[in-house]
């Protein structure tokens, strides 16, 4: 059975994930609207990423006999002022994931809770990833600033980051 302070913790972290997934949906239909497709394509893949990473919660707490649950997420923002801004939002937005999940690995060792230490390792080694590609996403559209020509490359490589992304990790 799973500890229930654990069990509140991880509910809590599958509130953030769903609100990740959320987050990267709206910033997909903006890129989609404003001429983006790349971008649209990449963060659609990403909507669908996070979401795995809350169903991968949702399930580790039903089967340690716990009761995953469903908590009141906000709404996201749905305008921005560039790609830049886009990406921005989503490094300092995987910042916060990575701190989250570092502050629920702490409650699991604080509890003595080391299934769900161990479990939660996925979870740590995914956000060094996800941080490195969106940091390398960002120094790739500063280096090409407003250069319309430099933002239609990159949209080009997202789109091909997308197409790239095996189902499963999607």
């Amino acid at each position: 059975m799973i500890n229930p302070t654990v069990q509140t913790a991880i509910n809590e972290q599958i509130r953030k994930e769903e609100y990740s997934s959320r987050l990267y949906l709206a910033m997909a239909i903006w890129s989609e609207v404003n001429g983006f497709p790349g971008a649209a394509a990449f963060l659609y893949e990403h909507a669908d990423e996070e979401r795995m990473h809350m169903l991968k919660l949702v399930h580790y707490v039903n089967d340690r006999g716990g009761n995953a649950s469903l908590l009141e997420v906000d709404v996201p923002p749905m305008q921005f002022e560039s790609l830049m801004e886009v990406f921005t939002e989503i490094k300092n937005h995987e910042e916060y994931i990575t701190q989250s999940i570092n502050e629920l690995y702490e409650v699991s060792m604080n509890e003595k809770d080391y299934l769900t230490a161990n479990f939660l390792q996925w979870y740590i080694n995914e956000q060094v990833e996800e941080e490195s590609l969106f940091n390398t996403i960002l120094d790739k559209i500063k280096l090409v600033g407003m250069d319309k020509a430099g933002m239609f490359h990159i949209d080009k490589e997202l789109e091909a980051m997308a197409a790239a992304t095996p189902a499963s990790e999607a």
